[in-house]
């Protein structure tokens, strides 16, 4: 197999490209770099990666120096650029696609909407015509639990409604579905989406809670705990998700639509208040707490049905919260002695949530907002 690696320098792309190459698989990352949060963090993925910051050119292919072989390779590139994306897959013989890139954030897609549409929903279309025009094996992508949205039934099944979104975010990640869906159908591209639940663990993005928990905790700074704590969150250990996404890629669906949709989650929601108590519990620390109302866009409860996922593959994510808090937290402790890169967590959360929400709110925050923009 040859694959390409959409969103190469975030999250889950990072640990996916990871896990490829240790299994030998032929891998090239593709990442845009975009400022949605602090770049150094990316940069930083990918120095680990072996892909030396000095060393990317926009629209020039690098070597990994941890891998021998070529094989792995990055690209800095946009899959928004349709020429760009073309070119790429007429020089390079891919098998398989693992879309992971996209604009994420629930509450950044009140106040900048059409960067969701941009790279998710056009973006998305150009790798579905790149699958039909080059015969790709697999196009397995990164859906969201937020398709779920305003669904009541609870554990989320995929054969429940998800007509209701409650972000533009997630409506994006709808579509992608119904995209992927018709391609299927028409031109029998084979197609997977997975439906990730509030994944976490080390280099996870600065915007997500368990960062922003961490990073809160650890510098004495308040958490923002919205609903006043009545939430649930299905959070699901990194290293379970990256294992769930090597089960897929090399089995396409082999249904007479090669099309499938499957949850991957954790299936143990946990209280946000024992998520903080967790938390505090691995740090030795008391966290300060700013009880708030929910915020537009979000959610009461996200939890897995994982059936289908069991079904198929006999795999199931299995680590338990208070042991992945412990692997994040050895992650975070150790980073922060290296001083590898700085990131300002709590500011990251004030810029992303704070400017998409202050123009809901006549409250004199605009003297927030400049502070903000002139931050970052």
């Amino acid at each position: 197999m040859k694959i390409l690696v959409t969103g190469a320098a975030g999250f889950i792309g990072y640990h996916a490209v990871n896990a490829l190459t240790e299994e030998g698989f032929q891998v090239i990352g593709l990442d845009n770099i975009n400022a949605y949060y602090d770049v150094n963090l990316k940069y930083a993925r990918l120095s680990d990666a072996g892909i030396s910051k000095n060393d990317i050119k926009h629209g020039e292919l690098i070597s990994s120096t941890k891998t021998k072989n070529n094989l792995y390779r990055f690209i800095q590139l946009d899959i928004a650029d349709r020429v760009a994306l073309t070119d790429l897959f007429e020089k390079e013989n891919f098998t398989h696609i693992l879309h992971l890139a996209a604009q994420a954030g629930v509450r950044y897609s009140i106040e900048n909407p059409y960067t969701y549409i941009d790279s998710n929903v056009v973006g998305f279309e150009n790798l579905l015509e790149i699958c039909r025009n080059f015969s790709i094996k697999h196009f397995v992508y990164a859906s969201s639990s937020s398709v779920y949205g305003l669904n009541a039934s609870i554990p989320y099944k995929e054969t429940d409604m998800t007509e209701s979104p409650a972000s533009l975010y997630a409506a994006t990640k709808k579509a992608n579905e119904l995209m992927a869906h018709v391609y299927s159908h028409l031109f029998s591209v084979p197609t997977t989406g997975i439906r990730f639940f509030t994944v976490y663990g080390p280099w996870g993005r600065p915007d997500m809670a368990p960062s922003l928990f961490m990073n809160a905790i650890m510098n004495e700074q308040p958490i923002r705990v919205f609903n006043h704590g009545n939430m649930q969150r299905d959070f699901t250990f990194i290293d379970d998700i990256v294992k769930g996404i090597l089960k897929i890629i090399p089995s396409p669906p082999s249904n007479n639509i090669p099309y499938e949709i499957y949850n991957m989650g954790n299936s143990h929601p946990v209280e946000l208040m024992d998520f903080i108590q967790i938390m505090e519990n691995t740090t030795g620390k008391k966290a300060l707490l700013s009880m708030e109302d929910m915020q537009p866009g979000d959610v009461r409860i996200t939890y897995a049905d994982t059936t289908h996922l069991e079904h198929d593959f006999d795999y199931k994510p299995f680590t338990s919260i208070e042991t992945g808090i412990q692997k994040y937290y050895e992650w975070f402790v150790k980073l922060k002695k290296q001083q590898k890169f700085t990131t300002k967590y709590i500011n990251e959360f004030d810029r992303i949530t704070y400017l998409a929400l202050c123009h809901q709110k006549n409250d004199g925050s605009e003297s927030f907002r400049k502070r903000s923009e002139h931050h970052f």
